[in-house]
C-alpha cells in the first residue's frame, strides 16, 4: 500500500474520499436505526437499506451517462448534488415523515451508483493497471475500517442531537469531497473510443460483461449469492431485538464489530489478489459470509461477534476482487458502463433478497433465515472457486477494443473513430 501512496494524485484523490466515506458511515446504519424508532418494525428499517439499493436498476443509463463526460469534473459535481440531495431529511420530525427518509436514501442510492461508476473510471485514469488492486484495496481498507467508529459515532449522533446532525455531516462529507477531487490535476484524457447509436451504447456495459469470461463468471457467482445476502439487512435488527434482546442501538456495535474484520481484509486483500487472482479473491470474499451467517443462526454474543468479525473480511475481499477485475478487464472508456451494469446485476438480485427478507422475517424465524444464507453463500463461493483459473495470478490481464459497429454509407466520422481506435497503442 506505501507504493500507491507515494503517488501525490492518489493521496489527493484519497484525502477527498476519506471525507466522503466517513459521511456514509456515518449515515446509513443511523438512517434505518431512525425507522426503526420512528416506526418499530424492523421490516421497514431494513426496507431503508432496499430503498437505497432499488434504484440501481438504473444503472446502465447512469453509466452511460457518466461515460459521456471527463471523470474528474463530473465526479466533484456528482458530490456537490448529493450533498444537496440530503437537505429535505433537516424536515422529518415524526412516523408521518418516514417516507421523506425513504425518499432520501432513494436518491442515495441514484447518486451513490453515479459517483462509483465515475470514481472506478477515475482511478483506471490516474493508477497504473499493476496497481489497480492496491489502490482498490487502500480505499477499501478505510472503506471497513471507518466502521470502527463511523456507526457508533451516527447513532451517538443521532441520539444526542436528532436526525438533521446526520444530514448535516453527510453535506460537509460530500462538500469536502467535491473541493478536494476538484483540486487534482487534470487526467490524461482517455483514449477516444468509437462513438455508437445511442441503444448500442447503453447497453455495451452489460454486452461487455456477457462476453468476458472472468466477468461473466464474477457477476453469475456474486449474483447468485447476493439473491440471499441482503436477507441479512432485515435480520440483523431481529438478531439483536429476538436473540440478543437489545435495543436497535446495538447494531452500531455488531457493525463496529464487522468494521475491525473489514480493516483486517482490506489490508490482506491486494496480496489476495497477487495470490489467487481477482476471481479466487472474490470467491474467498462470498464464500466467507457462508460460516458467518450459519454462526448468526444461533444467538450467543461471543459467536456472533466472531460471526460479523468474518463477515466483515468478506467484504473488501469481495469489492477488491470485482473492482479489480473489471478495471482490468475492460476499455478506459467503457469502465463507467461497466461498473455500473455490474452494480445492477449484483443489486437487483440483492434488492430481491433485502425485500425478501424484510417480509420473511415476519414470517418465519430469523435463525431458519440464516442458515439459508449460510448454504447458499457457501455454494455461490465454491462456484466462483472454481472459476478462479479465468484470472490466474501473474497472468496478463487484456483489456479487449470495443468493437465499432458496422460504418454506414456517407459516415466519415465513423471511419475517423474506427482508424483512431486501430492507431491507439494503449488498446
Amino acid at each position: 500500500m506505501r507504493t500507491i501512496l507515494r503517488r501525490p494524485d492518489f493521496r489527493l484523490l484519497f484525502g477527498g474520499l476519506l471525507a466522503s466515506m466517513t459521511a456514509e458511515s456515518i449515515l446509513l446504519l443511523a438512517l434505518a436505526i431512525w425507522v426503526k424508532d420512528l416506526t418499530g418494525s424492523d421490516g421497514l428499517a431494513g426496507g431503508t437499506v432496499f430503498a437505497v439499493i432499488a434504484p440501481m436498476t438504473l444503472a446502465p443509463l447512469v453509466g452511460w451517462f457518466v461515460d459521456r463526460y471527463p471523470r474528474r469534473p463530473f465526479f466533484v459535481v456528482a458530490n456537490l448534488v448529493t450533498a444537496v440531495l440530503l437537505t429535505p431529511l433537516f424536515t422529518v420530525r415524526d412516523h408521518s415523515d418516514v417516507w421523506v427518509v425513504y425518499l432520501v436514501a432513494a436518491l442515495y442510492g441514484l447518486s451513490y451508483i453515479t459517483l462509483s461508476a465515475a470514481l472506478s473510471g477515475l482511478i483506471r485514469q490516474l493508477v497504473p493497471i499493476e496497481l489497480l488492486a492496491e489502490a482498490n484495496g487502500v480505499l477499501q481498507t478505510v472503506r471497513q475500517g471507518l466502521r470502527l467508529i463511523g456507526p457508533l459515532a451516527g447513532t451517538a449522533l443521532y441520539a444526542a442531537l436528532g436526525g438533521w446532525a446526520l444530514a448535516a455531516i453527510g453535506m460537509a462529507g460530500f462538500l469536502t469531497a467535491a473541493a478536494v477531487v476538484a483540486a487534482l490535476p487534470t487526467p490524461h484524457p482517455a483514449p477516444s473510443t468509437v462513438r455508437l447509436r445511442w441503444p448500442a451504447e447503453l447497453g455495451a456495459g452489460l454486452r461487455h460483461l456477457a462476453g468476458e469470461p472472468a466477468l461473466r463468471r464474477a457477476l453469475l457467482g456474486y449474483g447468485l449469492g447476493s439473491l440471499v445476502m441482503g436477507f441479512s439487512e432485515s435480520l440483523i435488527f431481529a438478531y439483536v431485538d429476538q436473540g440478543l434482546r437489545r435495543d436497535a442501538a446495538f447494531v452500531g456495535v455488531l457493525v463496529t464489530v464487522q468494521g475491525i474484520g473489514g480493516l483486517v481484509g482490506g489490508l490482506c486483500s491486494a496480496a489476495v489478489v497477487r495470490r489467487f487472482g481477482e476471481v479466487g479473491t472474490l470467491a474467498a470474499g462470498v464464500a466467507f459470509f457462508g460460516p458467518a451467517a450459519l454462526a448468526l443462526a444461533y444467538p450467543d454474543l461471543r459467536l456472533g461477534f466472531a460471526a460479523v468479525l468474518l463477515a466483515g473480511v468478506s467484504l473488501p475481499l469481495t469489492m477488491v476482487g470485482l473492482h479489480t477485475l473489471i478495471q482490468r478487464r475492460t476499455p478506459p472508456g467503457l469502465v463507467g458502463r461497466v461498473a455500473a451494469a455490474t452494480e445492477a446485476v449484483v443489486s437487483g438480485p440483492q434488492a430481491f433478497s433485502i425485500g425478501a427478507g424484510a417480509l420473511l422475517v415476519g414470517v418465519l424465524d430469523y435463525r431458519v433465515l440464516f442458515a439459508l444464507v449460510g448454504v447458499a453463500t457457501l455454494g455461490a463461493g465454491s462456484y466462483l472457486w472454481r472459476g478462479r483459473h479465468l484470472s490466474a495470478p501473474g497472468a496478463a490481464s487484456p483489456v479487449p477494443p470495443i468493437v465499432p459497429a458496422p460504418r454506414r454509407p456517407g459516415d466519415p466520422a465513423a471511419g475517423q473513430a474506427a482508424t483512431t481506435a486501430r492507431r491507439d497503442p494503449r488498446r
